[in-house]
C-alpha cells in the first residue's frame, strides 16, 4: 500500500470536474488527486510550495557548510576590505 501525504484526498475524475472547487474546498491544505487510489500528483497551495522550496534551499546550503567545514585547513584568511 501507498503512502498518501495528505489529510485531503480527491480521484482525478473529481479533479478534472472542477479544479478551483477542489482547490477551494481544501482551504490551503495540501490535496492529494488519486488515479486507481494511488496518489498522481498533489496540488498545493503558492505559499506552501514556496516555503518546502525555500526548506530544500536550505538542506542544500547546509550541506555546502558541513562539506566546507571539513576543508577548514586549507582555508586562506583574507582581510573582507580588501575584496
Amino acid at each position: 500500500m501507498e503512502n498518501i501525504y495528505s489529510d485531503v484526498t480527491v480521484s482525478m475524475s473529481e479533479f478534472k470536474k472542477n479544479p478551483a472547487a477542489v482547490l477551494r474546498d481544501a482551504k490551503r491544505r495540501p490535496v492529494a488527486v488519486l488515479n486507481h487510489n494511488k496518489a498522481a500528483f498533489y496540488m498545493v497551495d503558492p505559499a506552501l510550495f514556496e516555503a518546502m522550496l525555500e526548506e530544500l534551499s536550505d538542506q542544500a546550503l547546509y550541506r555546502t557548510v558541513l562539506s566546507r567545514m571539513g576543508e577548514r585547513s586549507s582555508a586562506i584568511e583574507v582581510d573582507i576590505d580588501a575584496i
